[in-house]
């Protein structure tokens, strides 16, 4: 069914989530894992960073840490992802690793936003769900310890 997985992932409880369905359906489809952070930047931030250029390598060097948890989580798995971190737009970043890497499925952590939140900042997930031409996969589900660590067959 799935031969790529590119599972995103930020460290939160909802890229948590994401990551453990993700790594679930990668066990069941026999499908390889990419790992992917996004450092978002945008214009503002980036006139700001170059003022300190400090703050660009700490932010990085946050992100390097969670890249690292999430490998660690999967290797726990049996899963052996490759490890990406891209700079920018986060929908431009997905979007164009899904399509070098050849994903067919991308995973996603679902942030809950309030209706004026939603209203005024773009989604993320609608983005996601115009620009990529894979499947897209809005995690939810919370995936228990003894379905990540069962054979499928006792699943």
């Amino acid at each position: 069914m799935y031969t790529k997985i590119l599972l995103c992932y930020d460290g939160s409880r909802e890229g948590r989530l994401a990551l453990r369905e993700g790594a679930r359906l990668a066990q069941i489809t026999g499908a390889g894992v990419v790992l992917l952070a996004v450092v978002e930047t945008v214009a503002g931030s980036a006139l700001a960073q170059g003022a300190d250029a400090g703050a660009l390598a700490h932010q990085q060097a946050d992100f390097r840490g969670i890249l690292d948890e999430g490998h660690q989580r999967l290797s726990a798995m049996g899963l052996a992802p490759e490890l990406r971190m891209e700079f920018g737009d986060p929908v431009t970043e997905i979007t164009q690793v899904a399509t070098e890497t050849g994903a067919d499925l991308v995973v996603v952590g679902h942030h809950q936003q309030g209706f004026w939140t939603r209203w005024m900042s773009r989604s993320v997930a609608a983005g996601l769900s115009d620009a990529l031409k894979c499947s897209l996969l809005l995690a939810q589900k919370t995936v228990e310890d003894s379905e990540l660590f069962a054979t499928v067959d006792e699943v």
